[in-house]
This record gives structure tokens, sequence and C-alpha cells, in this order.
């Protein structure tokens, strides 16, 4: 397998991966184009102007939601707003009223406010198996968010997603540190592509009320059997990253996996 990065969007039916930023991702399987957590907007910059962490964008927002082609599904991995935006995906509701959007039960009720009155919602939770479109298989996994935060049926409110179509197989982990049984979960699925957050944790934020999440290593560590590891959520809000150069200096180091790390405004383009 082949991951190669190339300017613009990818064509529709070219297999790829284009990183929207923080946990954002548009997928081309070739034969379906999914959207994961697109954060598009500014809303959380007014949320917080004038506080200590004024969540100030580091990058802008490689394509708008009224630039985005229909996707075919939205895959929403949990209601923080870096991830259910309601500034992007409302819009994108009223652009596609007919559009599904995956989301975890847990938060059902929270998706159908930012996402909208009508808004086709399809809730998931953990260990489901679905085919939401065909010859795309769909397995949800728990996450962590720092805790494995669970609402009062037991459901998890942070989810991952393990994608399957013939040929390849991504994971994307939503927002999560590791925990007891993911790293098997992972291997029994046994992605060729991992997409997971480097963005790592401590105690400063976490006093701040700021969930971490894997430091790169860790993410390496949980992807060691795949063919590639795509680190995101980071160079988005500055109190919330990691250097770029960091993931880098640990892409030059590593073999197994290949670590790429994605480029606004490019995609990477997957080959056989």
């Amino acid at each position: 397998m082949r991951l190669e990065s190339a300017p613009g969007f990818p064509a529709t039916g070219t297999p790829g991966l284009f990183w929207l930023g923080q946990a954002g991702f548009w997928i081309d399987t070739g034969a379906h184009r999914l959207l994961i957590d697109p954060y598009l907007s500014d809303s959380l910059a007014r949320k917080y102007a004038g506080t200590a962490y004024p969540h100030l964008r580091m990058m802008a927002a490689p394509v708008s939601v009224a630039a985005l082609p229909r996707p075919d599904l939205v895959l929403v991995t949990h209601a923080h707003t870096d991830h259910m935006d309601p500034e992007t995906l409302g819009p994108l509701r009223e652009r596609f009223p007919d559009l599904p959007f995956v989301v975890p039960a847990a938060v059902e009720e929270i998706a159908r406010d930012r996402i909208g009155p009508g808004a086709k919602l399809r809730p998931v939770q953990a260990d489901d198996r679905l085919v939401p479109l065909p010859g795309l298989t769909l397995e949800v996994f728990p996450a962590a968010h720092e805790v494995r935060a669970r609402d009062d049926m037991g459901r998890d409110r942070f989810l991952g997603y393990g994608i399957a179509v013939p040929g390849v197989r991504l994971y994307h982990s939503g927002d999560s540190v590791p925990f007891a049984d993911l790293d098997a979960r992972v291997q029994r699925f046994a992605p060729d592509i991992a997409l997971l957050p480097v963005n790592g944790r401590d105690a400063v934020r976490r006093a701040a009320r700021i969930p971490g999440n894997f430091t790169l290593e860790e993410a390496r560590h949980l992807a060691r059997e795949c063919a590639f590891l795509v680190p995101h959520h980071f160079g988005m809000f500055a109190f919330n990253t990691l250097d770029p150069g960091a993931i880098d200096a640990a892409a030059a180091r590593s073999t197994t996996p290949r670590i790429i790390r994605p480029t606004a405004g490019h995609h990477l383009r997957i080959g056989h």
C-alpha cells in the first residue's frame, strides 16, 4: 500500500484522505465519500473570546462548508464542539437534508440540537457493526478522552470508527488515550491506516478541564501493526497542540508504521 501527498482535494472516485484540521477528515474510498469530525468554523473562537484559552485558529479551514461536495455519510465521534460543530454540521444538513449522520447514541439529543431539526441521525454505540453503505462496513469502537465516560444506560460518550472496504481498512480513534482492551480491539480490526490524535495530555491542561489524548509514542505503539499512522489533533489551538517538527522527527525514525504528517491543502492518495 502507498500513501502519497498530492495538492488539493481528492478527485471523486480517487481513494484518498484530506485533512480538515484537528480530527477532521474527508475520506474517499473510491466508492464512498465520508466526512469525519469536521470543524470548519470559528465557533470556538467566539465562544471563548477573552478567556485564558481563546481557541484562535492556528490554521485556516482548508475548505468551506459551502464548498464541500456532498458526502455519502458523516461520522461524529463525540460532542466536543471541535468534533460536533453546529456551525459546520448545521449548514451541511441545510445543504443536504437527506444526509445521514452517524453519532454516539449517548449524545443523540445534543447531536440533534446542533445538527438541526429533521437531521437524519443514525445513533450507534460501542461494538456495533453495520453496513451503512453498500460495500462499506463500519465497526464502532469505544474511546476514552482521558476517561471512558458513559451515560446512565452504560453507552460510551466517546467513540472511534473502523472503516472497512475492499482493499483498505482505516481506524479513526476519535479523541482517546490508551485504556484496557483498546489495543486488543485495534489489533483484531487490523487497520492498514490509523488516524490518531497526538496532542498528548498534561496536568496543566487537565487542571483547566482540557482533556488530552494519545502522546505521539502511544499513537505509534497502538498503530504498530499498521502500514501507516496519520497523526492529527495538532496545529489548531496553541494551548493544545504538538510541534509538527516532533512528528517529522518521529517519522524519520519509524518504519513500522510509516508516519505521514498530513498537510493542510493537500490530500494523501491511497494506492497499491
